[in-house]
C-alpha cells in the first residue's frame, strides 16, 4: 500500500473509530488490529493508539461540555484513581512482545464477544443518580482496576465503563458517556507519557490516526446529546452487532 493510500485510511479510521467510541465503545478493536497491519510492532502500535484516544476523549469532552453536559467533580475523582492502574497497566503492556499481546488480544476479543452477548438491557426510564459516599468510593476502587486495563490494551473497555456507570451508579447514557470521556482522557495521558518513555510511539501515524479521532468524537458527542438516551441505545445495539459479528467471523 502506498504511503499516501495508507495515511488516507488511517485518517479514515480515525474518525470513525472517534465517533464510535465516543457514543459506545470498542473502536481500539479495529484501530489496534489495523495499526498491526500497517507495520506497526504489536507494542508500538498499542502506544500509537493512545495518541487518538487522547485527542478524541479531549474533543469528546469539550462536545458534550459545549452542549452544558457535565459530571464534575464525579468524573475527576475516577479519572485520578484510573490513573494508578493505567501507570500500571502501560509498564506491563511495553514487556510484553508481540505473540504474547497479539494472544492477549484475541483473547480480550472472544471476552468482548461474550459480553457482547450476554450484555443485560440497558434501562432508559427515570432513575436517580448514586454518585458519592459509598457509590462514589465503590467507583474510585472499581476504576482503579479499570485504568490497569486501560493502561495495558484499552480494547473493549468503553461497554464495560457504559455498563458500570448506568447499571451502578444509575447514570443516563448522555451523562455516562460524557463521564466515560473525561476518565479515559485523564488515565490516557498518564499511559501515553510510559509508552513515550519507552519510544513505542509512532508518532506521525499517531497524530494522523489523532486528527480523524478528534474530528469523529466532535460530532459523536455533540450528535449523542442531540439524539438523547434513544439513538444512544439504537447506536449501542448496532455497533454490539457488528462488533461480534467481526470477531466471531474477521479474526
Amino acid at each position: 500500500m502506498q504511503e499516501f493510500h495508507l495515511y488516507l485510511l488511517i485518517f479514515g479510521v480515525g474518525i470513525a473509530v472517534g465517533f464510535i467510541n465516543t457514543i459506545a465503545g470498542g473502536g481500539s478493536l479495529l484501530t489496534l488490529p489495523i495499526l498491526i497491519f500497517c507495520g506497526l510492532a504489536p507494542s508500538v502500535a498499542n502506544g500509537t493508539n493512545r495518541i487518538g484516544i487522547v485527542f478524541q476523549t479531549a474533543m469528546a469532552t469539550a462536545g458534550f461540555k459545549s452542549k452544558g453536559v457535565s459530571t464534575f467533580p464525579f468524573n475527576v475523582y475516577l479519572g485520578i484513581s484510573a490513573i494508578f492502574g493505567a501507570i500500571i497497566g502501560a509498564n506491563i503492556a511495553v514487556e510484553v512482545k508481540g505473540e504474547t499481546f497479539n494472544k492477549i488480544l484475541a483473547l480480550v476479543m472472544i471476552i468482548v464477544v461474550l459480553l457482547i452477548l450476554f450484555k443485560p438491557k440497558l434501562n432508559t426510564t427515570d432513575i436517580q443518580e448514586r454518585l458519592t459516599g459509598k457509590y462514589l468510593w465503590v467507583g474510585i476502587i472499581a476504576f482503579f482496576f479499570f485504568g490497569i486495563y486501560g493502561g495495558f490494551i484499552n480494547a473493549g473497555l468503553g461497554f464495560i465503563v457504559i455498563l458500570f456507570l448506568h447499571f451502578f451508579h444509575k447514570m443516563n447514557l448522555v451523562r455516562v458517556n460524557a463521564t466515560k470521556v473525561v476518565v479515559v482522557l485523564i488515565y490516557t495521558l498518564s499511559a501515553l507519557v510510559v509508552f513515550v518513555i519507552n519510544d513505542k510511539v509512532d508518532w506521525k501515524i499517531g497524530l494522523i490516526l489523532a486528527l480523524g479521532n478528534g474530528i469523529g468524537a466532535w460530532f459523536g458527542s455533540r450528535f449523542s446529546v442531540k439524539k438523547g438516551e434513544g439513538f444512544i441505545k439504537s447506536f449501542l445495539v448496532v455497533m454490539i452487532v457488528i462488533m461480534s459479528v467481526k470477531l466471531w467471523f474477521f479474526n
